[in-house]
C-alpha cells in the first residue's frame, strides 16, 4: 500500500450502535493486512463491558476487539476515559485504566477539562508509535446538550484537527434523516470536517437505494463513501448492549437474568454460539423458565442488583431449580450474591451498608475501595480432565468463608472461586471462563451437557473480523481517494 493520505481518521455515528465499533475494527484489520502499523482509539467510552489490558488497566471491550483486529495487545491508551454507570445519574470514572472517582453527571461534566488532558496525552503517545490511529466516537455528535467541553466526538476531532466519516444504520430506518439532521446540528467547521458518509447494515437491491444516495450527495455536498451489507452470524464482542437475538437452537437451556447493571455479558458469547445450547436472557417482569443451568452474571452494583433479583422472584426460582437438580453458576458480582452477605462499609457502590445474600454458599463478601484487575490463567478444579482456563478479573471486593475451600479453579497457583459440596453450585470471579475451549467443555460437562464439541470463541471472532474486513474493503478504497485538504477544518 502506498502512503496513507491520513494519519488519524475518526469514525462517528448518527446514533449509538450505528456500527462505529465494527467499522473501526474492520479498517484496523484491512490496514494490518497491508502492513500498516495501526492502533484503535476511543477518547471516552461509556460501557459495562470492559477488558483488562497488557499494562494492567481497564478499557472498553470494543477497543480490545479492535486491538485484536490490528494485531496488537490492548493498552489503556486506546481508551483513556471509561465510564461505568452505577446508576441512572452516576458512574465510576476510569482514567488511564484506573479508577479515578465516582461522579454524578454534573460533576463529570465539570471534570471533562481534566479528562481531555488525559485523552490528548494518550492520543499523543499512540500517534508517535503508529502509522495510523483510527478513532471511534461515542453516541452522536448531534447531542447538543453534550457539546460543551465535548471530548468524545467533534470536540476531539477539532482539538487534533482530524477528518471524520459519519456512519448511519439503515436497518433501523430513517437513514437519510439521520445523516442530514446530524449535519444540520453541527457547526460550519465541524460539517466541513466530515469527508463522507457510510451507510451500514444494508440488505436489499442497491439499485433501489441509488436515488436516495444521489439525493443525499446533492443535498449535502458530501459523498457516500460506501454502503456496507448486513452481515448475519457475526461473533464480535458487543460494546455494551445485549444482543436482541436469542440462542434458541439447542436442547440444553441456560437462563441469565438481565440485571439492571449487568456487566461483561460477553461472558456468554461462546454459549450463545453453541448449537446445542438454548441461552435466554430474562428481563424484568418476564417469567423465569425451567432450565438446566442458571448463571448469575457480573454486576456494576451488586447490592442493588441483588435487591432487584429478590424483587423479581429469582431466589424462589433458584431454590426450585436446585431442588430439581439444576446447576447454578455465579460470575463476579453474581458469585458475590451467592454468599450469606454483601457488605459495603465504605459506600463503594452507593450508601454504605450490608445486604443479605442468597445464602447458597458459606461465604461473605466485603466490597473494597481497591479494584482487582488481572489477566489470569490456570486449570479447572472440578471434573477429571484438568482442563485449562484463562480469563480476567475485574472486581471490587474480597470473599471469605468455608465455601472457598472447594475452589472452582486453580489460578496462577492459587485456589479461586467456590463449589458447593453437592456440586450443584459454582462461583468465581473469573470473567471469560467459557472462552477457553477446554474450560468450555468442562463447565458444560459439569452442568450436565457432556460429550459436546467445544466452541473456540477466539477462532469465531477471527473469522468474523475477516468477514467484516472483506465487506469493508470498498470503504477503504474510497478513503484512499478522498481529498482531505479540501475538508480540513
Amino acid at each position: 500500500m502506498s502512503r496513507l493520505p491520513f494519519h488519524t481518521l475518526m469514525v462517528q455515528g448518527t446514533t449509538s450502535d450505528a456500527g462505529k465499533s465494527t467499522v473501526v475494527a474492520a479498517l484496523c484489520r484491512l490496514l494490518r493486512r497491508h502492513g500498516v502499523k495501526v492502533a484503535p482509539f476511543k477518547p471516552q467510552n461509556m460501557a459495562l463491558n470492559s477488558a483488562v489490558t497488557s499494562d494492567g488497566g481497564e478499557i472498553g471491550r470494543a477497543q480490545a476487539l479492535q486491538a485484536q483486529a490490528a494485531g496488537i495487545a490492548p493498552h489503556t491508551d486506546m481508551n483513556p476515559v471509561l465510564l461505568k454507570p452505577s446508576s441512572d445519574t452516576g458512574a465510576q470514572v476510569i482514567v488511564h485504566g484506573k479508577v479515578r472517582a465516582d461522579m454524578n453527571a454534573r460533576d463529570y461534566h465539570r471534570y471533562k477539562t481534566s479528562a481531555m488532558a488525559a485523552v490528548l496525552e494518550s492520543y499523543g503517545r499512540l500517534r508517535a508509535q503508529y502509522d495510523a490511529v483510527l478513532v471511534e466516537g461515542a453516541g452522536s455528535p448531534a447531542e447538543i446538550n453534550l457539546r460543551a467541553r465535548d471530548i468524545a466526538n467533534m470536540g476531539f476531532a477539532e482539538a487534533v484537527d482530524c477528518p471524520v466519516i459519519l456512519v448511519a444504520d439503515i436497518d433501523r430506518g430513517g437513514v437519510f434523516a439521520h445523516l442530514v439532521g446530524t449535519l444540520d446540528c453541527l457547526s460550519d467547521s465541524e460539517r466541513k470536517r466530515i469527508v463522507g458518509f457510510v451507510i451500514n447494515r444494508f440488505r436489499g437491491d442497491l439499485s433501489l437505494l441509488q436515488p436516495g444516495l444521489d439525493w443525499l450527495e446533492q443535498r449535502t455536498g458530501k459523498p457516500v463513501l460506501a454502503v456496507l451489507p448486513y452481515l448475519h452470524g457475526l461473533h464480535l464482542d458487543a460494546e455494551d448492549a445485549i444482543a436482541s437475538s436469542q440462542s434458541a437452537l439447542g436442547q440444553f437451556r441456560i437462563v441469565v437474568p438481565v440485571l439492571p447493571r449487568i456487566s461483561n455479558h460477553t461472558d456468554f458469547d461462546a454459549l450463545r454460539a453453541h448449537p446445542e445450547v438454548d441461552l435466554r436472557f430474562i428481563g424484568p417482569g418476564q417469567p423465569i423458565p425451567a432450565a438446566d443451568l442458571i448463571i448469575l452474571p457480573g454486576s456494576k452494583n451488586t447490592r442493588n442488583d441483588l435487591a432487584w433479583l429478590k424483587q423479581q422472584g429469582w431466589p424462589a426460582a433458584i431454590d426450585k431449580h436446585l431442588r430439581y437438580g439444576g446447576k447454578l453458576i455465579g460470575i463476579c458480582g453474581g458469585f458475590q450474591m451467592l454468599g450469606a452477605s454483601v457488605d459495603d462499609p465504605h459506600g463503594v457502590e452507593g450508601t454504605a451498608g450490608s445486604m443479605e445474600g442468597l445464602g447458597l454458599l458459606d461465604m461473605r463478601t466485603e466490597l473494597t475501595q481497591q479494584k482487582h484487575l488481572l489477566q489470569v490463567a490456570g486449570r479447572c478444579a472440578f471434573g477429571t480432565e484438568d482442563a485449562s482456563v484463562s480469563g480476567y478479573e475485574i472486581h471490587m471486593g474480597v470473599s471469605v468463608g468455608a465455601a472457598l475451600q472447594r475452589p472452582a479453579f486453580h489460578i496462577d497457583g492459587r485456589p479461586e472461586g467456590a463449589r458447593s459440596a453437592d456440586e450443584q453450585i459454582l462461583g468465581s470471579y473469573l470473567h471469560g471462563m467459557f472462552d477457553t475451549p477446554q474450560a468450555f467443555a468442562a463447565l458444560l460437562s459439569w452442568a450436565g451437557l457432556g460429550g459436546v464439541a467445544a466452541v473456540d470463541l477466539n477462532q469465531l471472532r477471527e473469522l468474523s473480523l475477516e468477514r467484516v474486513a472483506d465487506a469493508t474493503q470498498p470503504l477503504l478504497d474510497a478513503l484512499l481517494k478522498v481529498d482531505y485538504q479540501s475538508n480540513s477544518g
